[in-house]
């Protein structure tokens, strides 16, 4: 393993071999104080390995470094079990990045352990690896504040930096939306740049995206439990993480304090991180050096050891992967997304029609790594990835997208109803009544639904929700990416504003029910006299009431439980205030039937 700073770097490699059930490091350098023992050979060696030729693994050494490690299974019959397993890693400070980075040395960690697993007794080549990069220096542009600064330095200046209202740095390094503006054109992410797994993310996950990311907002702790390779997963977390950024623009309408802007990704975990994995719930105490980072609530994680799935006090939320054999499914396999009750968690109506206008719209974004080849993974969705397309420049990144511009747009396809919730009786009887008293028209309300879930995606030339134009100091996530990143930047800024402002009309004395329809501000009327009846003529200042229009403004289902309790939880989480949610009903003649 090894340490890379981008001003004075530090670099070291590391060989691990899996010997029966142990594991041994073969060769190592490091800087002085850094210990790698006892730990990072379990990390760059997770459960599943002998499984599958070749691998790429990402995790975090000590809430300081980021991992990373290539895999080489190589079959030797001279051998106990006739396999030689080896990995070549490096450690790489977090301070510059979600990974610091260490992307950029995957091909040439690839060139290592294959050359180790020809010759396992050579190191020459990690010597002159570490002797490489022990004192280089990067780019200016990848450099943090000065020239001069090290990691250590960077972090205390970030520690004393004049606080936002809210406790926070004014000024961040490394979030995603700490800019407003994009960067010039032209320019691509590396080949290895893990947001280049957007478009598989959203293929493997379809509406599921949606809850994903609403309990990413949260600030669970999301555990994805996958078998190997891992590569892909990581990736996965890499973009929950991402996506689920709060805007730089809107840190200062939210009073929570520490405010959480980012969802610490852990990337690969294991048996031996449980100690980590127990930290980040609302019920632990915050870590100081967490929290100075903006991640002291959540984090995401992925595993390939079952036995972290049913130790449910360690997750929130859990994401199981298909295994590899369902690909070859008649239907397509979903991921399965529980709650730490095993209670399964599934998309909206909305989410449904959310995605398929999201992947409508992205049809016309190419990927910014067209010009080279992208990093390839054999993931158990391989079949529902970008390997099944062609690799021209002219590609759409997403299959049948043309069908799904053409498509109905209240049909749902047969492969995603498991995942779905399905209609309430309440929508189906009002969608009915709409459909009759519309003479069978076109329903302008779903036209009006699809027009804004496009406009998140338009004009990407930028406000200050639109992410950064450096990622990690990476280069611009331009094209398809940035895009799918602005709209779930713009959708988090939409959420957060919404309730920003109901909150703040209710703390400054203003009617909530201000130009809604007349009924329906009597009837609130009536519901917060009756509350101060039950309180003793004392009205309840703590309830921040939200009606389904709020929730339309949202991109919420009206209809749905789930998103009523997502902005209750919201509420509480960001605000400490009592929500009332009131989600659609069907009245007639001024009164309400459902």
């Amino acid at each position: 393993m090894s340490k890379l700073g981008t001003l004075q770097a530090r670099f070291m490699n590391a060989q691990a071999k899996k010997h029966e059930d142990s594991y041994a490091i073969a060769w190592k350098k490091s800087v002085s104080g850094l210990d790698v023992t006892n730990s990072v050979e379990y990390k760059s060696l997770p459960s599943g390995l002998h499984n599958v030729p070749r691998d790429t693994i990402y995790f975090v050494h000590n809430d300081e470094f980021a991992g990373i490690s290539s895999f080489v299974n190589r079959k030797i019959e001279a051998t106990e079990r006739n396999a030689l397993m080896l990995a070549v890693g490096a450690l790489i400070p977090l301070s510059y990045g979600r990974l610091g980075k260490s992307w950029r040395h995957v091909e040439r960690l690839q060139e290592l352990s294959e050359g180790l697993a020809n010759d396992p007794s050579n190191f020459q080549p990690l010597e002159e690896f570490w002797r490489d990069h022990e004192c280089q220096e990067e780019d200016d542009d990848a450099r943090p504040d000065s020239a001069n600064a090290s990691p250590s330095a960077m972090r205390e200046k970030r520690r004393r930096a004049k606080s936002s209202p809210n406790g926070q740095p004014r000024t961040r390094n490394r979030a995603v939306s700490s800019a407003s503006a994009l960067a010039p054109p032209g320019q691509t992410l590396s080949a290895h740049h893990p947001a280049l797994s957007l478009s598989a993310f959203l293929d493997a996950f379809g509406p599921l995206v949606f809850p994903l990311y609403r309990a990413a907002l949260l600030r669970k702790r999301i555990l994805v439990s996958s078998q190997a390779p891992v590569e892909l997963a990581c990736n996965f977390v890499y973009n929950i993480s991402i996506l689920s950024t709060i805007p730089s623009a809107i840190h200062t309408l939210l009073p929570l304090s520490p405010l959480p802007t980012r969802l610490r990704p852990l990337f690969s975990v294991g048996i031996h991180d449980i100690p980590s994995l127990s930290t980040g719930s609302r019920s632990s105490p915050i870590e100081e050096h967490l929290a100075n980072e903006g991640q002291a609530y959540g984090w995401a994680a992925c595993t390939t050891d079952d036995i972290l799935s049913t130790k449910s006090h360690l997750y929130d939320t859990l994401v199981t992967l298909p295994p590899a054999h369902s690909s070859q499914a008649e239907f397509k396999p979903w991921p399965r997304l529980q709650n730490s009750t095993k209670a399964d968690i599934k998309a909206t109506q909305r989410d449904a029609r959310r995605y398929r206008t999201l992947r409508q719209d992205l049809h016309r974004y190419r990927s910014s790594s067209t010009s080279r080849p992208q990093s390839r993974s054999t993931f158990p969705l391989a079949r529902y990835t970008d390997d099944n397309n062609n690799d021209s420049d002219t590609a759409p990144l997403l299959p049948s997208l043309e069908e799904a511009a053409t498509s109905d747009p209240d049909a749902t396809s047969a492969d995603q109803t498991p995942i779905l919730e399905p209609p309430s009786w309440s929508s189906l009887a009002y969608n009915s009544f709409i459909w009759w008293a519309s003479a069978g028209e076109t329903r302008t309300d779903r036209e009006e639904e699809s027009e804004y879930d496009s406009s998140l995606i338009a004009n990407l030339a930028g406000d200050g929700d639109t992410p950064a134009a450096r990622d990690d100091d990476e280069g611009p996530a331009v094209g398809f990416e940035m895009a799918v990143i602005t709209y779930f930047h713009r959708s988090s800024a939409l959420v957060f504003r919404t309730l920003s402002e109901i909150v703040d009309a209710e703390e400054g004395g203003a009617s909530v029910a201000a130009g809604r329809e007349e009924h329906e501000a009597a009837e609130e009327e009536e519901e917060r006299q009756s509350r101060e009846a039950d309180n003793g003529g004392e009205e309840d200042d703590g309830v921040v009431e939200i009606t389904s229009d709020d929730l339309t403004r949202m991109g919420l289902d009206i209809w749905s439980e789930g998103d009523r309790e997502f902005v209750r939880e919201m509420v509480e989480f960001y605000w400490g205030r009592k929500a009332l949610v009131k989600g659609a009903g069907v009245e007639c003649c001024g009164v309400r039937v459902w």
